[in-house]
C-alpha cells in the first residue's frame, strides 16, 4: 500500500502536539468543520419543494452541527483517528436518543432497548410514509427520524473523507446525494439555486482548505507567499471537479424523473413520494392529463360493477391523509382473507367472481373489489391486512398480474344502518380524531346540513346529498389554480368555500365532517368501475378501466355493519342503494337536482385500446424512455467516479506543459514519475531519495529489462540531482533554468512503461482511483513535502526553479 505524507492544519500555538504527531503544534482544523456544515445543509436545501415547511431544516441543522462539532472536539482530544469516526457515530445515536426517543433513552441519551423498538417504529412509520405520500411531503415524525439519520450518516462521512482521510475534495460527493432526490420525486429535477448554492459552498471549503495549508507552508519555509501559485492552482483544479460534480448531479437529476405518460397509476411524477398509484394530490394530476392511459381490464359476475380499492387511508395529519402504520403479516396469505370487523351475520351478502388483469399499474398494492375474500393466480407472495384490507406484496408487484378475486357484495338494508349503534370497538376511535387546528367551518357546516336528523345514517345520507348537489361542481383544475389542491383541514375549509373540486375534496370533506359528528370516517384510493366493451368472454363483458378511473370515495364505520362506502363525488361512480335518499326519483340523484351523468365513458382513442398495435407502440416507448433514463443515470454516476481519475490527468498535462515551455524544471518531471509509480502500486515515501525511489521503479518489470527505458530513467535521476544540488548560481546568473532536452520524452517513455508492466488491476486502479490523489488536495501540488524526495514545502508546479 502506497504511503503518503500528510499535512496538519496549524496555528502558532506551541503548547502541544497535535493528533498527527507534529511536536509543538496544536492543530485547527475548525474552520474546514464549519465549511463542511454549510456545504451539507447548503445541499440539504435542495429538499425544499419535497418536503412541506421549513421546520426539518433546523432539526437537520442541530443534528449535523452537533455530530461536526463532536467529531472536531474528538480530534482535539487526539483519539486515534480510527476511532473518530466510531466515536462520532456514538454521538450521533446519543442525538438520535435525545431527539426522538420520546424520554425512553437512560438519561435521555443512552438508548435502551425501548428507544430501538421507537427507532424502528419511526424508521417503518417513515418508509410508509414516503411510500404513500405526495409532494410536497408533510415531514412526520418518521420522515424526520429518517432524514436526521441521513444527514448525520453523511455528516460523518464528510468529516471522514476532509478530514480524517485529508481528501476534502471528495467530501463534496456525499452532499450531493440530497440534491438529487429531487430528481426523483419532481418532473423539473434539482433547484438550480440549491445547485449553485452548494457549488459556491465547496470552492470555499477548498479555500478555506488551501489557506490552511498555505499557512502550514509559510511555517516551515519561514518565507510568505510561496504558496500562493498553488493555490491559484489549487482553485483551477476545484473548479474542475466542482463543475463535474454539478454536471454529475444535473445528469442524474435530470435523467430520474419518472414522469409523463407512465400509464395509469404507474408512478406519473415520483419515484419516492407517492409509490407507484398517487395518493391524494398526485391523483389529480393522474386525472388532469389529457389522454388517460390502460390500468386493468376485468369480468365479473357482480350484480352491480365493483369499485377497486388499493389502500385506505385513515390517518390525518396536516396536509394529507395517511395509511394506518401496519407490519405485513405472513400468516395473512390471500388463499383465504376474513370477513371485515365489524361485519355481522345479519346483512345480506352474495358471492361475486371477478377475473382481473393488470395492463400498466406498477405497484405493491393489489386492486381488488372489496370486501374480498380470496385471491388467486397471483405472481409472488401477497398479504392482506384486516384493518386497512389492503393487499401488499414484499417482493413482486401488480405490473403484468392475471387473478381471479372472489368477493362479496354487502346489501345492508337502511333499517340496520338507521339503527346501528352501541360503542365503538377500541381500533376504530383513532378514525374519529381530527388534526389539530381543524377550521371551524367543517364542524359548522356539518351541523348546519345534518340539523334535523334522527342517526348516524341519516346524517351521512344527508351529508353526502349535500355534497352531490347543485351547489357543488366537479373540477380537477380550480384547486390547482386557486391553490387549494390535496385533501388536509385547511384545503377542505377553503373547498367548502369554493364548491369546486374532485373526488379527492369531495371525498376528504364528508370524510372530516363525519368525523366533526362523531362517525368514523376514513379515505378509499382505488379506482371507479371502468368502461364495458363489446366483448364477450365466457358470457361476461370486458371492462377497461383507465388512469381517469381513479377515484377517492369516503367509508364510514357503523356497528354490526363494519365499514360502508359512500359516494359523494357529482357526476362520478354511482350512490348504493342503501346511500340513495328514499325520496329520489331514480339512482344516485341528489333531492331536488338533477340526475347526474355517472355512465362510464368508453375510450375513443385507439393507443388507449389494451391489444392494439398503438398500444403494443405505447409500451415500447415507455420501455425505450425507462431505459433511456437508465443509462443517463448510469452515465451520471460514472461521471462522479471519473473525477480523481480525469483530475489526475488534467495534473498531467498540466505538468508536461510547464517543463515543454521552460517554466519548470527537472524536478517536476521527476514528481510526476513519482506519482505515476505511486498510482501503479510502487511504494512511494517521503522518507525516500530520488536514488531510492529510481531503484525501486528500475525493479519493475519493463523498466530494468529494457535499455532504453533504464537509460530514461537514469536520465531523469541525474537531471533531478544536479536541479536539487548542483551549486547555486549567482544572482547575475540566475533565471529560469530548462530542463535539458528530452526530459518530457524520457518522462513519456518510463511512464508508460510503468502503465505496461503493470497488472491489469493496478493499471485499471491507477487510471480511476489514482494513489497519488490519496492525500489532502494541496500536498502535492507544493504546499508540503514532496515524496519524490527532497523538495521544499513551498514549491509547487508553477514555480520556476530557483525561485
Amino acid at each position: 500500500m502506497t504511503a503518503v505524507a500528510s499535512i496538519d492544519y496549524s496555528s502558532t500555538d506551541t503548547s502541544s502536539t497535535d493528533n498527527g504527531g507534529t511536536p509543538g503544534r496544536r492543530a485547527v482544523r475548525w474552520p474546514v468543520s464549519l465549511m463542511l456544515l454549510v456545504l451539507l445543509l447548503a445541499g440539504c436545501t435542495a429538499l425544499g419543494p419535497v418536503l412541506a415547511g421549513s421546520g426539518w431544516w433546523w432539526v437537520l441543522l442541530a443534528v449535523a452541527a452537533g455530530v461536526l462539532a463532536a467529531a472536531a472536539g474528538i480530534r482535539h482530544a487526539r483519539a486515534p483517528v480510527a476511532l473518530v469516526p466510531i466515536l462520532t457515530t456514538g454521538v450521533l445515536v446519543a442525538l438520535l436518543t435525545l431527539l426522538f426517543g420520546g424520554g425512553t433513552g437512560f438519561a435521555w441519551l443512552i438508548p435502551t432497548g425501548d428507544t430501538l423498538t421507537r427507532f424502528s417504529a419511526l424508521a417503518t412509520a417513515g418508509i410508509r410514509s414516503i411510500q404513500t405520500q405526495g409532494t410536497p411531503a408533510e415531514v412526520l415524525d418518521g420522515i424526520l427520524f429518517l432524514l436526521a439519520v441521513g444527514v448525520g450518516v453523511l455528516a460523518i462521512l464528510m468529516d471522514t473523507l476532509a478530514l480524517g482521510l485529508r481528501w476534502p475534495a471528495l467530501a463534496g460527493i456525499p452532499a450531493l446525494v440530497p440534491i438529487v432526490v429531487p430528481g426523483f420525486v419532481l418532473d423539473d429535477g434539482a433547484d438550480w439555486a440549491a445547485l449553485v448554492a452548494t457549488a459556491v459552498a465547496y470552492l470555499v471549503l477548498l479555500r478555506v482548505d488551501v489557506h490552511l495549508a498555505a499557512r502550514r507552508a509559510e511555517h516551515h519555509s519561514g518565507t510568505r507567499g510561496l504558496g500562493i501559485s498553488g493555490a491559484g492552482v489549487a482553485m483551477r483544479g476545484a473548479v474542475v471537479v466542482a463543475a463535474l460534480g454539478i454536471v454529475a448531479a444535473m445528469a442524474v437529476s435530470v435523467a430520474v424523473p419518472l414522469g409523463g405518460d407512465a400509464g395509469a397509476g404507474g408512478r406519473p411524477s415520483s419515484a419516492l413520494f407517492g409509490g407507484a398509484i398517487s395518493p391524494m394530490i398526485n391523483l389529480g394530476q393522474d386525472l388532469r392529463r389529457p389522454k388517460a392511459g390502460p390500468a386493468l381490464h376485468y369480468r365479473t359476475t357482480a350484480s352491480e360493477q365493483p369499485y377497486f380499492a388499493l389502500l385506505t387511508l385513515d390517518d390525518i395529519k396536516g396536509t394529507t391523509w395517511l395509511p394506518r402504520a401496519v407490519e405485513v403479516d405472513p400468516d395473512k396469505s390471500v388463499g383465504s382473507i376474513d370477513d371485515p370487523p365489524g361485519l355481522s351475520d345479519g346483512v345480506a351478502r352474495t358471492t361475486a367472481t371477478t377475473t382481473i388483469g393488470i395492463d400498466n399499474v406498477s405497484t405493491d398494492l393489489l386492486p381488488v373489489p372489496v370486501p374480498a375474500t380470496s385471491v388467486a393466480g397471483l405472481t409472488g407472495d401477497w398479504f392482506w391486512n384486516n384493518d386497512t384490507r389492503a393487499i401488499t406484496s414484499i417482493d413482486s408487484t401488480t405490473l403484468g398480474q392475471r387473478y381471479t378475486v372472489t368477493s362479496l357484495e354487502l346489501q345492508p338494508t337502511r333499517e340496520q344502518l338507521r339503527e346501528s349503534g352501541g360503542r365503538y370497538p377500541v381500533g376504530i376511535e383513532p378514525s374519529l380524531a381530527l388534526p389539530g387546528g381543524t377550521p371551524d367551518l367543517i364542524g359548522e357546516t356539518a351541523r348546519a346540513v345534518t340539523t334535523g336528523t334522527e342517526s348516524n345514517y341519516d346524517a351521512a345520507v344527508a351529508l353526502q346529498d349535500y355534497l352531490r348537489g347543485n351547489d357543488f361542481s366537479y373540477d380537477t383544475e380550480a384547486p390547482v389554480e386557486d391553490n387549494y389542491d390535496g385533501g388536509g383541514a385547511d384545503v377542505i375549509a377553503t373547498f367548502l368555500e369554493k364548491k369546486r373540486g374532485y373526488c379527492v375534496h369531495f371525498a376528504s370533506a364528508m370524510a372530516l365532517m363525519s368525523r366533526s359528528l362523531g362517525i368514523p370516517s376514513r379515505v378509499t384510493l382505488g379506482y371507479l368501475p371502468g368502461s364495458r366493451t363489446t366483448t364477450v368472454i365466457g358470457g361476461l363483458n370486458r371492462y377497461n378501466v383507465d388512469s381517469h378511473d381513479l377515484h377517492a370515495w369516503p367509508e364510514l364505520y357503523f356497528v354490526g355493519v363494519g365499514w360502508v362506502p359512500f359516494e359523494p363525488t357529482p357526476g362520478r361512480g354511482t350512490v348504493p342503494d342503501y346511500a340513495r335518499p328514499e325520496s329520489s326519483a331514480a339512482p344516485g340523484q341528489p333531492a331536488g337536482g338533477d340526475a347526474p351523468s355517472v355512465a362510464p365513458q368508453a375510450n375513443e382513442d385507439p393507443a388507449l385500446q389494451p391489444g392494439t398495435p398503438e398500444a403494443a407502440a405505447a409500451a415500447e416507448q415507455n420501455l425505450t424512455g425507462a431505459l433511456a433514463r437508465a443509462a443517463l443515470i448510469a452515465a451520471g454516476l460514472a461521471l462522479i467516479l471519473l473525477v480523481p481519475g480525469v483530475w489526475r490527468r488534467l495534473r498531467r498535462r498540466r505538468r508536461r506543459a510547464l517543463i515543454v515551455h521552460g517554466r519548470a524544471d527537472a524536478s517536476l518531471a521527476w514528481r510526476e514519475l513519482a506519482d505515476t509509480a505511486a498510482d501503479h502500486g510502487v511504494p512511494v515515501h517521503d522518507t525516500l531519495t530520488a536514488r531510492e525511489l529510481s531503484a525501486d521503479i528500475r525493479a519493475r518489470r519493463g523498466i530494468g529489462d529494457t535499455p532504453t527505458v533504464r537509460d530514461a530513467l537514469e536520465r531523469l535521476l541525474v537531471a533531478t540531482e544536479r536541479t536539487r544540488y548542483a551549486r547555486t548560481m549567482a544572482p547575475a546568473e540566475a533565471g529560469s533554468p530548462r530542463p535539458p532536452d528530452g526530459t518530457v520524452d524520457d518522462l513519456d517513455l518510463v511512464v508508460h512503461a510503468l502503465h505496461r508492466g503493470s497488472s491489469v488491476a493496478e493499471r485499471l486502479r491507477a487510471v480511476l482511483f489514482p494513489a497519488s490523489l490519496s492525500s489532502p488536495l494541496l500536498r502535492r501540488m507544493g504546499l508540503a513535502r514532496d515524496p519524490a524526495g527532497g523538495q521544499d514545502a513551498g514549491a509547487n508546479d508553477q514555480t520556476p526553479a530557483g525561485a
